[in-house]
C-alpha cells in the first residue's frame, strides 16, 4: 500500500510541477505584453471548458479542463487585409476562409484599442513578448538543475562498500545465483560488509574506489592488509584477490570489443565487492554545462522526431522495444515519476533530486519545442516578426515604401497542419505510454 501511495505522490508532484511550469511560461508572455501596453484579455492554463476563472482588470485569469498547455489572448494578433487583397475576399476555399476568419476574429478583439493591438507594436517588442515564455522555461530549468547539482549533488562512486558478492563467477558466466561448487569471493571470506569504508589497502591510503580497484587487479594471490572504517571504528582485515576473468574497460567505462565484435577479457585479481554511490554537491558553474547538454540532446531528438515517432509506433503496435531515450508523453513522464518515488532501495534525497531533474529536463523540452519556427509555436511568431523587421529595414535602406506588417494570418493553414500533427503525435505517445511504457530502470 505504501508503494502505491508513493507512486501516486510522485505523479502528483510531477503534475504540479508541469502545471507550474506551464503557468510560468505564460507569465513569461503576459508580463512583457502588459509592460509594452498590449491588451491581454485572457490568461488560461489548459484547454477546453473553463473550470475556474476570475476577472482582474481587463484580463480574465482561469483554469481549463484539459491541462495540456496554456495561452494568453492578446488583441490584434493579425493585421487587417490589405487593400490589394480585396479581390480575393470572396474566395470560398477552405484555407482562404480560414485566413479570412482569423483576420476577422483578430479585428473583433481590437475594438477601440487599435493602438494596443499586438501587430501594431514594434518588432523588437513582439519578439520579446514571444520569447518571454521559452525564456521562463530556461530560467526554471536553471533553478531546478541548480537545486539538483548544488543542493543535492550528483551520484558519484564513493570509497564505501555497497555490495559484497557471495561467490566468484567469470565475466562471461550467465549464472545469476551462486552454486555450492563456486568459489567464495575473497571479499565475503575476509568479512567485508556493505557500509564499510575503505581506509587503506596493502598499506596504501585509499582516496578513490578506482585506486583500490587498480591495487586489487594487480595483486592476485597476494594477501593484503585491509583497513576499513565500520561503525566509527577502524577494523583491520586480510584479503587475497583471486585470479579470475574480467572484462576490459576503456577510459569511458565501456567494455572493449575485439575485431570480431566479442567482448575483450583479461585475467586479473578480483575480490567481489561493489562501490556505493553518494551525492556530491557541485559548484553553480556546473549548471550551465548540464543545461547545454540537455538542450543538445533535446534538439537532436526534435531533429530526428519523424524517425523517433516511427520507432514508437513500431513498439506500440508491434514487438519492438521502446527506446528509453525516445519521446514520451505527459502520461509517460507521470509514470516515470511514480516509479522513481516508489523505489524503496534509494534514499529520499536521491528521489527528490531525480524528480527535480525530471522537471528541469521537461522545462528544457518546453524551451526547445516552443522555439521551433512553426506557428502556433512561439518560434513561428518570432520568425514572422523578424521577417517583418528585415523587410522594413531593407525598404528603408533603399528608400522604398514601408511594406507594412507581415500578414501572419496567411500562416493559418500551416498552423492548422501543425496542430493536427501535434495532436496525432500526442495521441500516439499517450497510447504507447499506456500499452508499452518506457522502462528506464532496465
Amino acid at each position: 500500500m505504501d508503494t502505491v501511495l508513493q507512486f501516486v505522490l510522485g505523479v502528483l508532484i510531477i503534475g504540479v510541477g508541469v502545471a507550474v511550469s506551464i503557468g510560468l511560461h505564460e507569465v513569461g508572455h503576459l508580463v512583457p505584453a502588459k509592460l509594452f501596453g498590449i491588451k491581454v484579455t485572457q490568461y488560461m492554463i489548459g484547454f477546453g471548458p473553463t473550470v475556474f476563472s476570475r476577472q482582474r482588470g481587463e484580463t480574465q485569469y482561469g483554469i481549463k479542463a484539459v491541462p495540456l498547455g496554456g495561452y494568453i489572448s492578446m488583441i490584434g494578433m493579425f493585421p487587417p487585409r490589405r487593400e490589394g487583397e480585396k479581390a480575393r475576399a470572396n474566395s470560398t476555399g477552405f484555407f482562404q476562409s480560414m485566413v479570412q476568419d482569423a483576420r476577422a476574429q483578430s479585428q473583433l478583439t481590437i475594438g477601440q484599442d487599435e493602438d494596443r493591438a499586438f501587430y501594431r507594436k514594434p518588432v523588437w517588442q513582439r519578439i520579446i513578448v514571444m520569447l518571454g515564455g521559452p525564456f521562463m522555461n530556461l530560467v526554471l530549468a536553471f533553478v531546478f538543475f541548480s537545486i539538483v547539482l548544488v543542493g543535492f549533488g550528483t551520484a558519484q562512486v564513493s570509497t564505501t562498500v555497497g555490495s559484497v558478492s557471495a561467490c566468484v563467477l567469470p565475466a562471461t558466466s550467465t549464472q545469476t545465483t551462486c552454486e555450492s561448487t563456486d568459489p567464495a569471493s575473497p571479499g565475503a571470506a575476509a568479512g567485508l560488509q556493505p557500509g564499510d569504508k575503505l581506509v587503506s589497502l596493502g598499506g596504501t591510503p585509499i582516496t578513490s574506489w578506482a585506486q583500490s580497484t587498480d591495487i586489487i587487479r594487480q595483486s592476485s594471490g597476494q594477501t593484503l592488509p585491509l583497513v576499513v572504517e565500520r561503525d566509527g571504528a577502524e577494523v583491520t582485515l586480510s584479503i587475497t584477490p583471486l585470479l579470475t576473468q574480467r572484462y576490459v574497460y576503456d577510459d569511458k567505462g565501456n567494455v572493449v570489443t575485439n575485431a570480431d565484435g566479442t567482448k575483450q577479457t583479461e585475467n586479473v585479481g578480483f575480490v567481489g565487492i561493489g562501490a556505493a554511490t553518494q551525492l556530491v554537491p557541485q559548484p553553480i558553474t556546473a549548471v550551465p554545462a548540464m543545461i547545454g547538454e540537455n538542450i543538445g540532446s533535446t534538439v537532436a531528438l526534435v531533429a530526428n522526431l519523424p524517425q523517433r515517432l516511427y520507432d514508437v509506433a513500431q513498439a506500440a503496435f508491434g514487438s519492438a522495444p521502446r527506446d528509453p531515450n525516445g519521446p514520451i508523453s505527459v502520461v509517460g513522464v507521470g509514470r516515470v515519476a511514480g516509479e522513481i518515488a516508489s523505489i524503496d532501495s534509494i534514499p529520499l534525497a536521491a528521489k527528490a533530486a531525480s524528480l527535480l531533474g525530471l522537471l528541469g529536463s521537461l522545462n528544457i523540452a518546453l524551451f526547445v519545442i516552443n522555439l521551433v519556427p512553426l506557428t502556433p509555436l512561439d518560434g513561428g511568431h518570432v520568425v514572422s516578426a523578424a521577417w517583418e523587421g528585415i523587410r522594413r529595414f531593407f525598404a528603408k535602406l533603399f528608400g522604398r515604401r514601408d511594406p507594412g506588417p507581415v500578414d501572419a494570418a496567411k500562416l493559418m493553414p500551416l498552423t492548422f497542419a501543425v496542430v493536427i500533427l501535434f495532436g496525432g503525435m500526442t495521441a500516439l505517445l499517450v497510447y504507447a505510454d499506456i500499452v508499452k511504457p518506457v522502462n528506464i530502470f532496465g
